[in-house]
């Protein structure tokens, strides 16, 4: 007769002893999803949450410093103590006192010793033998085997490997930051561990463990060796989302992101005005599946689409719509809607002519980041396995990507095709975007015209704003709003008619909406109302209270504003901005700076540019670079330009782009107080 685990209730939990400090005699407080071995001993005032495992021979002792408090979804495993100081104090996430806290989806492995005062964050991995004591580690590390934290705070997101001694602020700072891989690692640890408290919750029940043996079939593309996020206790947990939806959330929890959703009836759909689903607060995958479940039920006659939320920067990683009316799924070749850069979304270069732009447009998107293109494939049997294939482009360019990549398609028309978008100084993935299936390979359109064409109806048209002139701006203005949202700042706009803009007399308009979809609509809205004014975008440091960007989006009766992006003041990164002004073109600088600057061949945002930087007590600088160096981001400096004087700036920076045609030119201004840069703006292209 197989033995069975002893049920949870008789495993040794008992009251704190009284004691000069305490003589409250807590007791801990277990959730009933959650599965204690009967070896396990958990003392005093201990809160485990939903969904955890405390495995056999674990000590958690909150007689001396408490209370602690372990987090929903986490795992405490074989040999962990867990204790604390008397006095010892940390602040958790709800804001209250703790000897210990321990977020939720973490795991502590075998053997660690975990010491408060000590706060461990959310989705971290505490390696085998490991010590933290009087210590915060923040949401995301990882923490390798044999390692010593003690008396540092760590920030969110940093890797220490094994065998480290991690003792002062200064070997804290040394740390690098985590790695696709890690946090895989770390969900993989987390769905193993899960998979074995529901297992220990039903072992002793014959009609909870069978629909757990027969509930995920080799078939089974959805199959990952070692998962149950398929059954919780024998039920499904699908909630009749599809299996690409699952996927797309695990991948999502997986990075760190949280989940959201939002509906629209299709009156709203065809405005953007998309509203809030009830959050989900939990990281736990049945419980975020759950929540998209409900949403789905609740409106089944509407669209709605999953939000994949990066909280620390703020932004929007992935929007993508999961159910039309009437409750059907969308087609897997439309699975992929507007997306902000995100990572592994789904986007089918399928039949359509729309999916065909979404991919070029993503080509584009991380070229515009400074990334690199690269490609993987997998046939049925590996697609499951997750054992892709790795392919490299040559081409380094739009065009000539677009065009390898349609050849490529055609080359694995049967098999699964993903997109790679590649970091190449940080050496780690930005993206990975799905953009074929089996039997969907189709041609992607190269012509920039034609992509812009077949972009979703769901995205405000713009048609009054055409910097280029070549029928695609909005696609640039929504690269740029987005650009802002994603470092934190917040959008404005101001319009001037022709008096107004020669005396420089701008009016403030308002936007209301704080998400890039409400954004883009109501700008599209604004320009049509003021299609006999000039417009300019805001980018807004809402902390600082200072403006960081000025763009001229529109001229009276929808002319082009002359150039095709922004120029932002936002400091450090914006080598890789999508604003170029080509070569100098000879043209005259646009109204407002004829008479101060008709001597120059430069654009006039150029110009303007330069003017703000100079009124404001900034130096002026240049740097180059071929497209070999820029790729690496090895720029050199053009000469020095001493004169704070206009017109020497401006000379010095025309010989600057005549002298490097062929490269990469960008502008700099220069902080000489502070010793700093606060812009890097590309001005020239090859």
């Amino acid at each position: 007769m197989v033995a069975h685990p002893t049920p949870p209730g008789s495993a040794t939990r008992i009251a704190a002893p009284p004691t000069p400090w305490s003589q409250t005699l807590a007791e801990p407080k277990i959730h009933a999803t959650a599965y204690v071995h009967p070896s396990a001993s958990i003392i005093g005032d201990v809160q485990v949450g939903a969904n955890v495992l405390i495995a056999p021979g674990t000590s958690v002792r909150a007689d001396e410093g408490a209370p602690f408090r372990i987090g929903e979804g986490s795992n405490i495993q074989d040999g962990v103590v867990i204790h604390g100081l008397e006095r010892g104090r940390v602040l958790g996430d709800d804001q209250q006192e703790y000897s210990v806290w321990i977020g939720q989806n973490t795991s502590i492995t075998h053997k660690a010793l975990v010491h408060g005062p000590c706060y461990i964050g959310n989705d971290c991995f505490i390696g085998f033998r490991s010590t933290v004591f009087n210590a915060r580690v923040g949401h995301g590390c990882i923490i390798m085997m044999h390692v010593l934290i003690q008396d540092v705070e760590i920030p969110a997101g940093k890797y220490v490997p094994s065998g480290a001694v991690i003792t002062n602020q200064q070997q804290v700072d040394r740390l690098t930051d985590v790695r696709a891989e890690d946090l895989n690692f770390a969900s993989h640890v987390i769905s193993i561990n899960d998979a074995l408290r529901a297992g220990y919750h039903c072992a002793a029940d014959a009609s909870c463990i069978n629909p757990i043996r027969n509930a995920i079939t080799p078939d089974d593309p959805t199959h990952t060796h070692g998962r149950s996020d398929a059954t919780e206790g024998g039920r499904s947990m699908s909630y009749g989302l599809s299996s690409e939806v699952v996927t797309q959330v695990r991948n999502l929890l997986s990075q760190g992101y949280r989940i959201g959703t939002e509906h629209a009836d299709a009156r709203r759909f065809r405005t953007g005005s998309w509203q809030t689903c009830a959050p989900i607060q939990s990281t736990y995958e049945a419980e975020v599946l759950k929540g998209l479940g409900a949403c789905l039920q609740e409106h089944a006659g509407e669209y709605v689409r999953l939000l994949g939320i990066d909280t620390q920067a703020k932004r929007r990683v992935l929007e993508m719509i999961i159910q039309q009316p009437n409750g059907n799924p969308p087609a897997p070749s439309n699975m992929g809607s507007r997306v902000a850069a995100a990572p592994s979304q789904s986007v089918s270069a399928g039949a359509t002519t729309g999916a065909s732009a979404d991919v070029a447009s993503q080509v584009r998107r991380f070229l515009s980041q400074g990334c690199r293109i690269g490609l993987e494939y997998a046939n049925d049997r590996r697609f499951r396995t997750g054992s892709w294939q790795s392919t490299a482009l040559q081409a380094t360019h739009e065009a000539g990507i677009l065009s390898e990549l349609n050849a490529f398609l055609q080359e694995h028309a049967n098999e699964y095709v993903r997109l790679l978008g590649v970091d190449p100084q940080a050496k780690r993935r930005v993206g990975e975007v799905l953009i074929q299936r089996p039997g969907q390979a189709a041609a992607i359109a190269t012509d920039s015209r034609s992509s812009a064409a077949s972009r979703s109806d769901s995205a405000p048209s713009f048609r009054s704003y055409s910097p280029s002139g070549n029928g695609h701006g909005g696609g640039e203005l929504a690269s740029q709003v987005r650009q802002l949202l994603a470092q934190g700042y917040q959008v404005g706009v101001e319009y001037a008619n022709e008096r107004r803009f020669r005396t420089g007399s701008w009016q403030n308009g308002s936007i209301q909406a704080s998400h890039e979809s409400g954004i883009l609509a109501e700008l599209d809205a604004f320009l049509r109302d003021h299609a006999g004014e000039y417009v300019r975008l805001l980018g807004i440091d809402a902390n600082a209270k200072r403006r960081v960007s000025e763009q001229i989006i529109q001229r009276p009766n929808g002319q082009s504003s002359g150039n095709g992006a922004a120029a932002s003041t936002a400091g450090k990164g914006f080598g890789q901005s999508s604003y170029s002004a080509s070569k100098p073109s000879g043209r005259s600088p646009g109204n407002g700076t004829a008479n101060r600057a008709a001597a120059t061949a430069l654009a006039a945002d150029i110009v303007s540019q330069v003017r703000k930087l100079l009124s404001q007590g900034y130096r002026i600088g240049t740097e180059h670079a071929t497209p070999r160096r820029f790729r690496t981001s090895s720029w050199e400096s053009c000469a020095p330009i001493p004169s704070t004087s206009e017109r020497d700036v401006l000379q010095a920076l025309e010989a600057c782009l005549q002298e490097h045609q062929g490269e990469y030119v960008r502008l700099l201004g220069i902080d000489t107080n502070a010793k700093r840069r606060v812009l890097e703006l590309v001005i020239q292209k090859p």
